[in-house]
């Protein structure tokens, strides 16, 4: 198994981080492609750590760059295949990354971009107990195997598309929103208007304001 690793940013606030969120950057680029995300929504998340891996695979259409899994978009089981293939990596990097900075599994918030996106939700709604947020930008929803039986417990999910995407179609992000509420899942959603395969500054802002809600909604007692 390939050990995860990519570029970090400590809190703002300095001191000891008191949530984690993780990137996973879509095919083609790597963990530098997202990490700037972190000093965007550090006043927002002053005293989180954030962390941008490189997936573990080179991209085979892009030579400089990584993918989480093989993408062509002609097998329409290969989004399930790759996630599946691709999650336990991942989730033994978000363990390592948890224990290194002492804290617990609900301080976790994972934000993909496309292809991350689909491992985001595959991973995150998968584990137990269940990260505090999900943000998805511009992605797709794998697998429907991950869904969890309480809802109650699930995280928050934020999915933003823009609709003028033509590499994952808005209706990607239609579907999946769906999927998730007919299963019970708390899940918000923005269409970015006039935007194509990225996230414009109204979707970053969202993004920012929706981890910082779940955190303030996961560290409260049960």
């Amino acid at each position: 198994m390939t050990l995860l690793d990519g570029p970090r940013l400590p809190p703002a606030a300095g001191g000891v981080a008191q949530q984690l969120v993780v990137f996973l950057h879509g095919y083609g680029a790597d963990g530098n492609d997202l990490i700037g995300l972190g000093r965007e929504w550090a006043r927002a998340l002053p005293h989180a750590a954030f962390v941008s891996p490189h997936a573990p695979e080179p991209c085979g259409m892009a030579p400089m760059g990584r993918q989480w899994f093989d993408l062509t978009f002609r097998d329409p089981t290969e989004m399930a295949r790759g996630v599946k293939r691709a999650g336990p990596a991942l989730n033994v990097f978000l363990d390592a990354e948890l224990k290194s900075h002492n804290l617990p599994p609900r301080a976790l918030g994972l934000v993909g971009f496309s292809q991350g996106t689909m491992l985001a939700l595959a991973v995150g709604l998968a584990r137990t107990p269940a990260p505090a947020a999900i943000v998805g930008y511009s992605g797709a929803l794998a697998t429907v195997e991950a869904l969890p039986n309480d809802p109650a417990a699930a995280p928050a999910v934020l999915l933003v598309h823009g609709d003028m995407d033509q590499v994952i179609p808005l209706d990607a992000m239609l579907i999946a929103r769906e999927q998730l509420g007919a299963a019970g899942l708390p899940v918000e959603w923005h269409i970015s208007q006039g935007i194509g395969h990225g996230i414009d500054a109204d979707g970053l802002r969202l993004g920012g304001v929706f981890l910082k809600q779940a955190f303030a909604a996961a560290s409260k007692p049960s």
